[in-house]
């Protein structure tokens, strides 16, 4: 056995973690700070009290929607001038992946699609980024622990990441406080991308002991928290179950990878207006149900269909649920949520081919159990228009 897991170099949990930003900022001998946020700076404003009162004055940069590579490389040459040395993520995770894009591009300028997954030249990075800090304020993208910044580049019609491990933040907060309030429709979305984000490590084929135990509890967690969170957003409970769920996801992916969800995301983020994790709610339980189809076709005694067992087991909680129990307990998720489809965003029949082919290059794809072929890929996305 052998295996590597790497992460943030330190995490904070816990209700009212964020005020730990103030001291953290003033330990780190930054003397300007960069705060990436989303459409609404305002809602960042906690955090830059915070920065002021440890002596430093916060320049801004607000991503509306998920960032693009021009985006995050005119925000990154912005922070070169300013003069910044330390960046802060709050927001949800496009937030946070624009952060860890800006940090990085910061110190290694130059063409971007240099150092872009899939559409680039996929080079390493050759300097540390800047120090990045990352304060989640959604529970469902884990981005908070990942080495990568999921980027669009409308150019190619498709969403790649920029990856690294130089990328981990030096330091999460996961608050979930911070949580709470958040819409239902949000709550759904993210909620179900984090439940993705758990089951796609443990039954990847790239799975190991420590991922394996992250996924469990995460579960367990999530499971009965998500239509809690979902009914009332201040529950308490609940919501720090989903953030810990969540934080767990990003773990267990940065080291285990996803799969055939993830492989469709990007594609389908790129060409359409469509929600990260809305796409991988709407797909899920599709790419739950082919993944076990071909497993039993192909791999009938393979240890994947003991690991879909087990997550049923877990997402029901009942001790003697089937791998087609989860599929189902997914699918009534979904559908309670209203989670769209995907014709609701654009994609037709005529999308479905071109889509394929894109999936089939994800770096997600290979993380998938098994690989699954064309025509399955098709049957899934054809499911979920």
């Amino acid at each position: 056995m052998r295996f590597e897991f790497a992460t943030a170099t330190r995490i904070v949990f816990g209700a009212g973690a964020l005020a730990g930003l103030e001291t953290a900022a003033r330990e780190s001998g930054a003397r300007r700070a960069l705060v990436v946020t989303g459409r609404d700076p305002a809602r960042a404003e906690r955090a830059l009290a915070l920065l002021r009162r440890a002596g430093l004055e916060p320049a801004v940069e607000s991503i509306a929607g998920e960032p693009t590579v021009d985006q995050v490389a005119a925000a990154a040459e912005r922070a070169r001038r300013a003069g910044c040395d330390l960046v802060v993520g709050f927001g949800g995770g496009a937030a946070l992946d624009a952060g860890k894009a800006i940090a990085a591009l910061a110190t290694n300028p130059g063409d971007p699609l240099d150092y872009l997954e899939v559409v680039g030249r996929g080079r390493p990075l050759a300097h540390a980024p800047l120090a990045f800090f990352a304060v989640p304020t959604t529970a469902g993208t884990g981005a908070e622990v990942t080495r990568n910044a999921v980027l669009a580049s409308p150019a190619h019609r498709v969403k790649a990441s920029l990856r690294s491990p130089l990328m981990l933040p030096r330091l999460a907060l996961v608050d979930p406080e911070l949580t709470f309030g958040l819409p239902p429709s949000l709550t759904a979305a993210t909620g179900l991308d984090a439940l993705t984000q758990l089951i796609e490590p443990y039954v990847s084929c790239r799975a190991n002991p420590l991922t394996d135990a992250l996924c469990a509890e995460g579960l367990r967690r999530a499971a009965p928290a998500l239509r809690r969170a979902y009914h009332d957003g201040h529950d308490a409970a609940a919501r720090t179950d989903l953030a810990l769920a969540s934080l767990h996801g990003g773990l267990a992916l940065a080291n285990a990878g996803l799969g055939a969800v993830h492989g469709f995301a990007g594609p389908i983020g790129g060409r359409f207006p469509a929600p990260h994790g809305a796409v991988c709610a709407a797909l899920l339980p599709g790419v739950m149900a082919a993944n076990l189809a071909a497993l039993r076709q192909r791999e009938p005694g393979g240890e994947a269909l003991r690991r879909y067992e087990t997550v049923a087991r877990w997402l029901t909680g009942r001790d003697y649920a089937t791998a087609d129990d989860g599929v189902a307990w997914v699918r009534d998720l979904v559908a309670e949520f209203a989670i769209p489809r995907l014709g609701a965003y654009g994609v037709a029949a005529a999308d479905l081919g071109p889509l394929v082919d894109a999936a089939r290059q994800a770096s997600s794809m290979k993380a998938n159990p098994l690989p699954l072929t064309e025509a399955e890929l098709h049957a899934v996305l054809a499911a979920a228009l």
